[in-house]
């Protein structure tokens, strides 16, 4: 889509993107290691693979936001090739990188382990799961699609891969939200519907990857191309020029919301997870209108900026989190050892998850400046070259 015909972007929602990959990091983190013993700390952290549902609707949204406009020319065929182009152009490159670099990283601490005479984490009890086979469906972006029994290579990436299959599926999306209200609040109930039977019947809550995640991914992305059709709908009413403090005075409500979700609902993987989705989601359509006190926090340089490199940190934590785990075992004193006067276990308790953080943010800012933006940039570049010579 050319530039000067996209809708102004939403900068609240850029904005917002910049939290769940932190709290996704510490889940995975605490999922392996334990939690910290603080309910502060760790209900929103236990419940954080729920904010992938807030990406989910995230995606449907965003995408419906700027491709809505031209559901006559994916009615026609003539806008889909150009849509899968941008969106593999987006997700591909840093997809592959982190692909190859997980299987570095098992070779190089294979080799280690060889030369040590000790066994490495891919050949302990619970480790990694890494095959020929999982690792050629990663490179087609399948790997995600009820192939495997369970998470493989670059785990997180069972995200993309459904992200893949909604692209695939993204004409049914795009024309199923031309419509009114009607038609926005069945696209909204159809995935809220979808994601509540499955948070029930699953035995852990709304924690499906490598099972069933594309109908995770349908349920969610349904639930943001919702969202859109009722804010465009909403902002030709008048929504958006309604004052700054209405705005606020929602917003404020969906953070109330998130809080009793996350921190009255019981322990996480249960039916009730479904409460904190639904809050999560509510928190794109109240931010959408770029207005309020949350909406300006969002919209500052930092959160912005965190914002741009969310996918790269997503992407990246997979390769900290097993090199932690074979520093945890080769590199770290006994638990009981004294340093700095404190027992280490109890020293690293909170030192490790926080380090992780500042660690993968800033191996996400690498992969964003230098793979995904560059390798973006480039094969936009080449598509449109082979567009025009095509078209002459």
């Amino acid at each position: 889509m050319p530039p000067a015909s996209r809708p102004p972007e939403i900068k609240a929602l850029a904005g917002a993107r910049a939290f769940p990959p932190l709290i996704l990091v510490l889940f995975h983190f605490c999922e392996g290691h334990g939690y910290r013993g603080a309910g502060w700390f760790d209900m929103p952290v236990g419940k954080g693979y729920l904010w992938v549902e807030f990406f989910f609707a995230l995606s449907g949204f965003i995408l419906i936001h700027v491709y809505g406009p031209r559901a006559p020319e994916f009615r026609r065929g003539k806008a889909y090739w150009p849509f899968l182009q941008a969106r593999l152009s987006r997700l591909y490159p840093l997809h592959v990188f982190t692909l190859f670099s997980m299987l570095f990283l098992m070779l190089a601490l294979d080799a280690l382990a060889d030369l040590g005479g000790y066994v490495s984490i891919y050949h302990q009890p619970y480790h990694p799961m890494n095959t020929l086979w999982s690792f050629v469906a990663s490179l087609f972006l399948v790997q995600g699609w009820n192939l495997f029994p369970w998470l493989t290579w670059n785990g997180a990436s069972w995200f993309v891969s459904v992200e893949f299959f909604l692209c695939l599926l993204f004409p049914v999306f795009v024309l199923l939200s031309r419509g009114g209200w009607l038609r926005a609040f069945a696209l909204v109930g159809a995935g809220v519907a979808a994601l509540t039977f499955m948070s029930r019947i699953s035995g852990h809550g709304l924690d499906i990857t490598f099972h069933d995640s594309v109908f995770r991914g349908m349920a969610g992305f349904a639930i943001g191309a919702g969202l859109a059709t009722l804010f465009r709908l909403a902002n030709d009413a008048g929504a958006g020029r309604l004052p700054d403090w209405v705005h606020s005075a929602v917003q404020a409500a969906a953070l109330g919301f998130l809080y009793w979700a996350t921190y009255r609902t019981g322990w996480a993987h249960q039916p009730n997870d479904i409460w904190t989705a639904l809050a999560l989601d509510t928190l794109v359509f109240v931010l959408a209108f770029d207005r309020g006190f949350l909406a300006q926090a969002l919209s500052t340089a930092v959160p912005r900026k965190l914002g741009e490199w969310s996918y790269a940190v997503y992407m990246g934590q997979t390769f900290w989190l097993q090199l932690v785990r074979t520093c945890e075992q080769r590199l770290y004193p006994p638990p009981d050892s004294v340093v700095f006067g404190q027992r280490f276990a109890d020293l690293i308790w909170w030192i490790e998850p926080v380090a992780l953080v500042l660690v993968c943010v800033g191996w996400g800012a690498l992969l964003a400046v230098f793979i995904e933006h560059p390798a973006n940039a480039a094969l936009r570049r080449m598509f449109s070259r082979r567009k025009q010579a095509l078209a002459t």
